[in-house]
Parts: structure tokens; C-alpha cells; sequence
């Protein structure tokens, strides 16, 4: 594949190792907030990917995150499992213009949102808004605040998006949704996946 990748909330980096592993030809931009995960991102590349796979620092919850974005001029954005994690409706509908707005005619926006409400043992997880000093007034429909234990114990921001939300938020940003279907977890169902065009 000849394209150039920009991902969106990267994490650690395994996706950018994995087209290198698989004789990636294109380029790939991951970004992510957090320093220690990109840390590690940069640690798992060779000298002989650094041209191929990069990676930078950007929090998308911030109005300036696709600041130099035009120059890279991404084929084809990703964004798996991290439109869940922002806080606010505007905000996401925010994030989705821009990233109209950087890809070219027939670009693609491929992206995964968490469905923890499909599993039992998440959905016990649920915690009151209390927990985090916020009140359910404060927060809009489908938000959630989940006991978070990996690496710790602590308290998680998650929308959990439905069909009908996503379809809405593709025609106010001028997408049309090309495909979807659910995958990952024990069940099959904890990620819905879509692709959206450009219409």
C-alpha cells in the first residue's frame, strides 16, 4: 500500500510496527497526547522505518491539533478507539471537520468507538458521575464514567456512540458512510467499526 496514513490517538505505536512488518510502502503519521506512549512508539522503530513511520505529540481535545496537518496531506485518517474518549459533543463534531477538511476527494476516515454497553462485565464498571465531583446534569446523553484498573485504579471518560448518533455526525460533516460492522472483545462486539468517504 502507497498511501500516506495520519492516526489519530496512536497510543504506543503497534499499528506503525505493524505495516512496517507487513512492507508498508506508504507513509504513516501517528499522533497522540500522551509523551510516555509515543515514547515507547519511538523505541519499537529501527533506523530503516524512522522515513516510513513517525510520530508526534497532539491532543485532539485541543482547538490547534491539526496545526502543520495540511503539509503531510494524509491519504487516508485513522482513528481507533479514541473518538469515545472526548469529552462533549462539539467538540467531537470539531475533531470530524477537521479531519473532512484534511482529506482529499475520495479520502478515507476509518475509525472504531468502543461498545462496552455490550458487554456485562463493563457495563458493571459504570460509576456515578459523583465519584468524579460532576453531577448526571453535567454531562450529555450517552457519557459514562467507568472504573478503570489497567495499569492502576482509576476513573474514565466514554461516550458510547449508537448507530444513530454516528450516522448524524457523518452527514453534518459531509461524510458518507461506506461500511460498518462490529468486532473485538470475548464477544465479537466491543468495537464498531466504520469507513466514511467524502461525499
Amino acid at each position: 500500500m502507497d498511501a500516506r496514513l495520519l492516526d489519530l490517538g496512536c497510543g504506543n505505536g503497534e499499528l506503525g510496527r505493524d505495516l512496517l512488518r507487513r512492507n508498508f510502502q506508504g507513509s504513516y503519521l501517528g499522533l497522540d497526547f500522551s509523551p510516555e506512549l509515543l515514547e515507547q512508539a519511538q523505541k519499537g522503530l529501527d533506523e530503516s522505518g524512522l522515513a516510513q513511520v513517525r510520530f508526534q505529540i497532539a491532543d485532539l481535545s485541543a482547538a490547534n491539533w491539526d496545526q502543520g496537518l495540511d503539509a503531510f496531506q494524509p491519504h487516508i485518517i485513522l482513528a481507533f478507539a479514541a473518538l469515545h474518549h472526548i469529552a462533549g459533543s462539539e467538540k467531537r463534531l470539531e475533531i470530524l471537520r477537521k479531519v473532512h477538511r484534511l482529506l482529499p476527494h475520495q479520502g478515507q476516515f476509518i475509525f472504531s468507538v468502543w461498545q462496552f454497553l455490550n458487554s456485562p462485565r463493563l457495563k458493571a464498571r459504570i460509576q456515578p458521575w459523583e465519584a468524579a465531583g460532576l453531577d448526571a446534569m453535567d454531562v450529555e446523553d450517552g457519557d459514562y464514567l467507568l472504573d478503570w484498573r489497567q495499569g492502576g485504579a482509576g476513573l474514565r471518560y466514554v461516550h458510547h456512540f449508537n448507530q444513530e448518533e454516528l450516522n448524524a455526525l457523518a452527514q453534518q460533516t459531509g461524510f458518507a458512510i461506506q461500511s460498518t460492522f462490529l468486532s473485538d472483545g470475548e464477544n465479537g462486539k466491543l468495537g464498531l467499526y466504520q469507513v466514511w468517504t467524502l461525499c
